[in-house]
Parts: C-alpha cells; sequence; structure tokens
C-alpha cells in the first residue's frame, strides 16, 4: 500500500507519516519507483507510535516497540529493551512528582 492510504486507515496525514519515517522507526521498503512500500501491519504500528507518543514517549522512545512488531512479535512492550523505556518514563514521572511536591511545600512554607 502506498502512503495515503496508510495515511487514511492510520488516521493521521501522510506529513505525519513521513515525520515518522525521517525521525523514528527503520524506513520502509521502496519500490522501483522510489515510493515507500506499506504492509499491511503499518496501520498497527503506526497505532502504537501514536499510543506512545499520546503518553508522553518521544519518538526515539517508540523505537523498540515498534522493532518488536515489525519483526512479527504480537506485542512490542513485553521485551527488555521496551521495558527500560518504560522504566526510564516512570522515573522521569518520579522526578518531576517529587519536583512539583517540593516546590508546593516551599509555596507553603
Amino acid at each position: 500500500m502506498r502512503i495515503g492510504e496508510l495515511a487514511q486507515r492510520a488516521g493521521v496525514s501522510t506529513r505525519t507519516l513521513r515525520y515518522y519515517a525521517s525521525l523514528g522507526p527503520p524506513p520502509e521498503p521502496r519500490a522501483a519507483n522510489g515510493y515507500r512500500v506499506y504492509g499491511d501491519d503499518d496501520p498497527r504500528l503506526v497505532e502504537q507510535i501514536r499510543v506512545l507518543q499520546d503518553f508522553g514517549f518521544g519518538l526515539e522512545e517508540t523505537r523498540p516497540f515498534v522493532e518488536r512488531l515489525r519483526a512479527g512479535h504480537p506485542a512490542g512492550d513485553s521485551w527488555p529493551d521496551s521495558i527500560g523505556v518504560y522504566r526510564d518514563k516512570l522515573a522521569e514521572i518520579d522526578a518531576l512528582t517529587r519536583r512539583r511536591v517540593l516546590q508546593e511545600v516551599e509555596r507553603l512554607l
């Protein structure tokens, strides 16, 4: 499938897909005419990226999840590298929470 069809199926713009391709997951194969060729699983990959980004993950942080899905695994989040990304994000959230609590305590004093 070509980029326009994938964009329609995934509910994103072609610009978004090009952005994902330029900064994140490995590039898609290209046809002889130079067009990217997308597979039937690519809408699921785009959805995984979108969900992770909605939860605050950066595009580079989605890479381990997408790589596992591209390798044919049913889920991208049960692998050591993906779990590491989750742990890093939780540590980031914990640090932000601690800072905000400290700021609030200082404000009250």
